[in-house]
């Protein structure tokens, strides 16, 4: 009778003979991302990715020098999925449809981001902007001048659009204790002050939690904002 094998020590034998994945910057990257998008952007620290990656965090130091680097790098990541986004779109030539064409990137870029909530937050605190958001904001500009405009009015429209033409809004305020802003307690204590934005916040309800990154941040005030900003855009070129 053949003897038996416990089926626990045949595993940990197999998994002891599996090579190892070599470390890498971008597998150090993505493990970041990963984090964050499970756990939130607060629990993203270099021993919890060291943990994640089941290696020493000296080790990361080989690839990222710091946190900050981890962030810079995951904007690359980020930006990445965007571009594959982007590219994956069906949208018209600028030349023939300009506002279609930016109104599908900027749409394409923010679905990303809906899976990435963090990832304003991030982008909105960097102290200067990385070479692949330049690259993003370079393709604005060449649809915005394929679809007949100058430079002057490129550049008019980038202030315009500002974190729009990447998906976001920046939040207009954050007001505390925003997730019950609907506590008729908040609102009595708010309403004498303040009572034209306390009409505001009481009517503003979002439906759409799918769809919304932000306090100020909903699919449908995000697009009806941008449509009005490319309708308002196209009568200024078209009168240019």
């Amino acid at each position: 009778m053949a003897p038996r094998i416990d089926p626990r020590i045949d595993a940990e034998t197999a998994a002891a003979e599996q090579p190892r994945i070599p470390l890498s910057r971008r597998r150090v990257l993505r493990a970041a991302v990963t984090i964050a998008d499970r756990d939130g952007l607060d629990s993203l620290t270099m021993r919890r990715l060291a943990q994640e990656l089941g290696v020493e965090a000296m080790s990361l130091y080989h690839h990222v020098a710091n946190k900050e680097a981890v962030l810079e790098g995951v904007i690359e990541v980020i930006l990445g999925e965007i571009f594959e986004a982007v590219e994956a779109t069906a949208a018209p030539a600028p030349e023939e449809d300009w506002r279609a064409a930016l109104r599908a990137r900027i749409l394409a870029a923010r679905e990303v981001l809906l899976r990435h909530r963090w990832a304003p937050r991030v982008l909105e605190s960097r102290p200067s902007m990385s070479p692949a958001v330049i690259g993003y904001y370079d393709g604005v500009v060449g649809i915005l001048r394929a679809g007949g405009f100058s430079f002057d009015l490129a550049h008019r429209a980038l202030h315009v659009l500002g974190s729009r033409a990447l998906g976001f809004a920046q939040e207009l305020f954050d007001p505390d204790g925003a997730a019950d802003a609907d506590s008729s307690e908040m609102m009595e204590q708010m309403a004498d002050r303040f009572p034209h934005l306390v009409g505001m916040l009481a009517d503003a309800v979002h439906n759409d939690p799918d769809g919304t990154l932000g306090f100020c941040d909903d699919q449908f005030e995000f697009e009806f904002a941008l449509d009005l900003i490319l309708d308002g855009l196209e009568r200024r070129r078209a009168g240019a």
